[in-house]
């Protein structure tokens, strides 16, 4: 594990850019396992920058996305679908049928959690995954308690979680309950792994990540296991 600290947010985003367009540039074919959130919008930024500069062609790319809210179609504000699109994939020419998404609005969530765990199986697995961490140390929407066997499953949002997720939408009330999620075993064969950390609010649970026993009540501990992960965070998130 590599802890590579940085001043602040944006140090950390053009940081973890430069080494995901790196890995892009340098690789023949690429999985690249995406995280949604606050946390990597400025990576995105940077990123779509960099390779639009470069003029880097991604035929060679493919994305697969940590998560979805259940319920929420893939042209509503707040599904992850249209994060992704907005944030990334229409700044920049990855092909459509070359990034991938669980399905919320699947009339069987059983079914397409199969369909996923085996989709990324069949692309022959990720080969960098994109991480932020929880307040609570969720990673993905893998909540406290979340098997480490786990493979892509139908999760229970914790309360913290809804809470936290409540600034982009109106109210509480309209943040769903629920998400589609990569499990812990999924994420952990990711062949390298790239979290990235900022703000205060993230600090207890950085360190408890790093320092404390590994546990499934704190599912980022399992990182600690993992050959190849590097964390890049700010001065806020490690004071």
């Amino acid at each position: 594990m590599e802890l590579r600290r940085v001043e602040d947010y944006d140090a950390m985003s053009l940081l973890a850019a430069r080494i995901v367009f790196d890995r892009i540039v340098n690789s023949e074919r690429l999985v690249l396992g995406l995280a949604t959130g606050s946390t990597p919008e400025a990576m995105y930024d940077h990123l779509a920058e960099m390779l639009n500069r470069d003029k880097v062609d991604l035929s060679h790319v493919y994305t697969v996305n940590l998560d979805e809210y259940v319920g929420l179609s893939e042209g509503h504000p707040q599904s992850y679908h249209h994060y992704m699109e907005t944030m990334f994939f229409s700044k920049v020419d990855i092909p459509a049928d070359h990034t991938f998404l669980p399905d919320g609005k699947a009339p069987d969530l059983e079914v397409e959690v199969e369909r996923y765990e085996l989709l990324i199986e069949e692309l022959g697995g990720v080969d960098l995954q994109i991480l932020g961490i929880g307040r609570n140390g969720h990673i993905g929407f893998n909540e406290p308690g979340t098997s480490f066997d786990s493979r892509t499953h139908v999760v229970n949002l914790a309360e913290s979680t809804v809470n936290d997720n409540a600034r982009f939408f109106d109210t509480v009330d309209e943040v769903p309950r629920q998400a589609l999620t990569m499990g812990l075993h999924t994420i952990m064969n990711a062949k390298s792994i790239l979290l990235l950390v900022s703000g205060d609010e993230k600090e207890e649970a950085l360190e408890c990540m790093i320092d404390c026993e590994v546990s499934e009540e704190l599912p980022a501990t399992i990182l600690q296991t993992h050959p190849d992960v590097t964390i890049i965070a700010d001065d806020e998130a490690l004071e």
